[in-house]
């Protein structure tokens, strides 16, 4: 996590939820991320079974240069990473990880910036399944940022952290790889409650491939 507001959001989640996998969304208090508000979200489930922006910060506004309440979360990302994406959103709502992405934004004249992007499960009626808890963060803000929108997205790194199962010192050791350019995706993973995989080998290691994703073990050391 290379943003404060990444750091604030994440520690606020960890610490509201307790001994629960995720907090509810009515214990959700505004004024004890002040500093985080203007890069965070709430996405909630659609008929599609798709994920839309229920609240979005004006930090997020501001790189697609339009308001965001009520627009596709899911149809941002490049048609590359809509798999990997659907597979992540799982993870966080179905097994309760989180999720932290890297991805580069570009704009209609091929201008460019990253932003970090975590995503974390939230309770509502019940259930996880519905509702996600997240922040985006631009790691540097260029001179034309909210000006030029964010037209095309593409994951460069991506993580899933299992807070329940890895401690914070095990966690800076864990391994989070970048998207190679063949479009094999690799991430490190504490556990596997995931579909079941195929045998494959990045980077010279044994790993589990879901779709385009290839989950290397690791975490533990």
């Amino acid at each position: 996590m290379q943003k404060t507001s990444t750091k604030t959001l994440f520690d606020y989640w960890n610490a509201l939820r307790g001994s629960r996998s995720a907090p509810d969304r009515r214990d959700i208090d505004p004024t004890r991320i002040r500093s985080a508000l203007a890069n965070t979200f709430i996405l909630e489930l659609n008929e599609h079974n798709e994920f839309d922006f229920r609240l979005a910060g004006s930090h997020l506004c501001s790189a697609y240069a339009r308001e965001l309440k009520g627009r596709s979360f899911s149809r941002l990302w490049h048609d590359r990473d809509r798999d990997a994406m659907e597979t992540l959103v799982k993870a966080v709502t179905e097994d309760h990880a989180v999720a932290l992405v890297t991805f580069q934004g570009s704009t209609a004249v091929n201008t460019r910036l990253t932003i970090e992007t975590i995503l974390l499960p939230l309770r509502h009626n019940g259930t996880t399944h519905s509702r996600l808890l997240g922040a985006m963060t631009a790691l540097d803000e260029p001179y034309w940022f909210g000006v030029q929108p964010i037209m095309e997205q593409r994951i460069t790194g991506l993580r899933l952290i299992w807070p329940d199962d890895v401690s914070h010192a095990e966690l800076a050791r864990d391994v989070a790889t970048a998207v190679p350019r063949h479009e094999e995706l690799a991430f490190a993973t504490a556990s596997s409650a995931m579909p079941p995989p195929l045998t494959a080998t990045v980077y010279g290691r044994s790993a589990r491939r879901y779709a385009h994703l290839a989950v290397i073990d690791g975490g533990r050391r």
